[in-house]
């Protein structure tokens, strides 16, 4: 029997409509292929990636943020200051292990992060509450500053005496989308601090948090490791595709890019 795939795209940065627009559409060719998918990309300028839920109002409230770009994700979480993160996008059928329990699928993608990291020096964990099933109910704007259950937190602080977990510097956070037949999944590594932003807006990255000593690699190194140990915990094998997942699908993200264009989508909240 053939090993499963993970298929992987790499594309240039775009504008957050783009963005979005291209991971709804990994959505629907996982769903088709019935596989696991992650595409991995980058932004044209630095953008905030509103919650799917969070309030607009609250956007426009943040001065730390005024004047910058601003698109709404299909995805829930807080709002992500992207421009100096590893962006990602997976997506899996819900037939998949993964697909069946958002959990897993959340864990999958960052304990491979933490081990990642761990080979390069970097001190990092999973972050998890005193009562793993309760609900996050961190309503923090930014989603660095909240913690839900998998996050991944730098150096965590020893554990409280009640026994919640110290809350460190959050450097990886997810979010999904359950759509019909697949879920999404959104997540940003945190590499270092953005420089276009300032005071609660602006979070220290891996590159600022890490001892000197550490040996941090490329970014694509670090990919290249991370989605091994990605396909290692899921039992597969990882598949480059050849050239972006844009490309070819460059008329359907576009069309699908003018509802994230479009002020009712982004203050529908």
């Amino acid at each position: 029997m053939a090993m499963p795939v993970i298929h992987v795209w790499s594309d240039e940065p775009a504008d957050g409509p783009t963005n979005m627009a291209a991971d709804e559409l990994l959505a629907g060719e996982s769903l088709r292929r019935g596989k696991l998918m992650v595409r991995l990309y980058g932004w044209e300028t630095t953008t905030i990636s509103l919650g799917g839920f969070q309030k607009h109002e609250d956007a426009l409230a943040a001065a730390e943020i005024e004047g910058l770009p601003l698109v709404r994700r299909p995805s829930g979480g807080g709002a992500i200051v992207h421009g100096s993160d590893l962006t990602y996008a997976a997506a899996v059928p819900k037939t998949h292990p993964w697909g069946s329990s958002p959990q897993a699928l959340y864990d999958a993608f960052h304990e491979a992060i933490v081990q990642t990291l761990a080979a390069y020096g970097v001190d990092a964990a999973l972050w998890r509450p005193s009562q793993p099933a309760s609900v996050d109910a961190d309503e923090s704007f930014f989603c660095f500053d909240r913690r839900a259950s998998g996050d991944v937190i730098f150096r965590p602080e020893p554990t409280a005496p009640g026994g919640h977990a110290g809350r460190g510097h959050k450097i990886m956070g997810s979010a999904q989308r359950r759509l019909e037949g697949a879920v999404l999944q959104h997540g940003s590594l945190l590499l270092r601090r953005n420089a276009d932003v300032g005071g609660r807006a602006a979070h220290p990255g891996v590159a600022d948090l890490a001892d000197a000593a550490a040996a941090l690699p490329s970014t694509g190194e670090l990919v290249d490791r991370w989605l091994a140990l990605v396909a290692r915990a899921a039992q597969a094998e990882v598949v480059r595709e050849a050239g972006g997942f844009r490309g070819p699908r460059a008329k359907e993200v576009a069309g699908q890019a003018a509802r994230f264009r479009e002020p009712r989508w982004t203050a529908r909240r």
